[in-house]
């Protein structure tokens, strides 16, 4: 690993022969120097990051591309989206998307090894496919990066060049749920037994499910990403002690990362391990905790699209909805309002117009109600959704739209 500057780390990116793909740390560790770097340095170049934040170069010459849509590319004009599943862009990243640069954003090196620190994600693939062509891996140093274990540590030898930085993350200051986030989290934690396995992420619905488990004992957690709702567990003892909290990404609060830096009980794992759904089916009591836009009156779900545009993607809903339904006595949660604030219509749907997410859950929980889908004839399902999930002032129509599709 060789130590340079940000001019000649710009000198390095102008040397890069074609239009390179240059895959990024993403969600809120993305080393936002050596971005700014490429983009003054090269006319074109792919920036592949998942989940990126606001921000991203936007200009003619830049390809924006990802499995995994965020702020920062959402209406990028050279957007490129590549629908994958999150456990298996690793997958992409070897066969179709190949690397020819992996730029990281780490923690300083101990004894050798450098860390990753809150984003693993699909990062280790990418460095396996970048050396498999010869091409280049970049770190980021940044001593404000929490160290952390697991598949998080990198060898300094696995790095070519390396800039060295000093600045604060990102930070998500948790927040008071509102009331039908409260109630919707409420209606799941009831469902969560002591020693259940947990895979939440951030947002209100989440927050509230985890503040609701404060009273449980034995808790894990195998999950692709968390935020202080687990933090608020270990401290009031909820958690299993003597088990590992299994992640591969983070955000969240400072305090978060303080808790995280040197954490042994933390294992921050590579996407292949912590998405799979046949390591998510072991896990004992797997409860799976997602959202989505809208459901419809077949049980199926849209996480992703909004008026036909890419809002997102499919991240790990379907990994961890089918390994929580093949783990013994796990469950997989859809937990939305019934009604959306914003675009003032109702998230339960006749039918969806938008491609599916997922579906198969083993229920729906709104503010009004769960709807049980898991087992259950398709009449059945629609009548849980339009009379325990749906909201009272649509339910007159969605027996209406039942009828005409032969589930009334």
């Amino acid at each position: 690993m060789r130590t340079v500057s940000l001019d000649e780390l710009g000198r390095f990116f102008a040397s890069l022969p074609g239009s390179p793909r240059v895959v990024f740390s993403g969600n809120m560790a993305l080393p936002w120097e050596a971005l700014r770097a490429l983009d003054a340095a090269r006319e074109t170049y792919t920036v592949h990051a998942l989940n990126a934040p606001a921000g991203l170069p936007d200009r003619e010459g830049v390809t924006a591309e990802t499995c995994f849509v965020g702020p920062g590319m959402r209406r990028h004009r050279g957007l490129s989206y590549v629908p994958s599943r999150l456990s298996l862009v690793p997958v992409l990243l070897q066969r179709r998307l190949p690397p020819d640069v992996v730029v990281l954003h780490c923690a300083p090196p101990r004894d050798g090894l450098l860390s990753l620190g809150v984003e693993v994600n699909v990062l280790p693939a990418a460095i396996e496919a970048c050396r498999a062509r010869s091409g280049r891996v970049v770190a980021v140093v940044n001593d404000r990066m929490p160290y952390t274990y697991g598949d998080a540590q990198v060898p300094v030898e696995a790095v070519d060049l390396a800039v060295e930085v000093s600045g604060p993350l990102p930070t998500h200051a948790p927040t008071a749920p509102d009331e039908a986030s409260r109630v919707i989290g409420d209606r799941v934690a009831e469902r969560v037994p002591d020693g259940a396995t947990l895979q939440a992420g951030i947002g209100a619905v989440p927050d509230a499910t985890l503040a609701a488990l404060t009273g449980r004992c034995g808790l894990r957690v195998w999950t692709e990403m968390f935020s202080d709702g687990v933090l608020a567990l270990d401290r009031v003892g909820a958690l299993d002690p003597d088990h590992p909290l299994t992640a591969s990404f983070l955000f969240g609060s400072q305090e978060l990362y303080d808790w995280l830096d040197g954490n042994h009980r933390v294992r921050m794992m590579r996407t292949e391990h912590t998405n799979d759904p046949g390591l998510i089916a072991q896990q004992r009591a797997m409860t799976s905790v997602n959202t989505a836009l809208e459901v419809d009156l077949f049980g199926q779900a849209n996480a992703s699209r909004i008026d036909a545009r890419i809002h997102s993607g499919f991240g790990g809903q379907t990994d961890f909805v089918v390994g929580a339904l093949h783990s013994p006595g796990g469950q997989a949660f859809i937990a939305l309002r019934s009604w959306h604030p914003k675009a003032d219509v109702s998230t339960v749907v006749p039918l969806l117009d938008e491609p599916v997410t997922s579906f198969q859950q083993s229920a729906v929980v709104t503010e009004h109600g769960v709807a049980e889908l898991f087992g259950y004839d398709q009449r059945a399902q629609a009548r849980h959704l339009i009379e325990d999930a749906a909201h009272p002032r649509v339910r007159d129509e969605l027996w209406e739209e039942a009828a005409h599709l032969g589930l009334a």
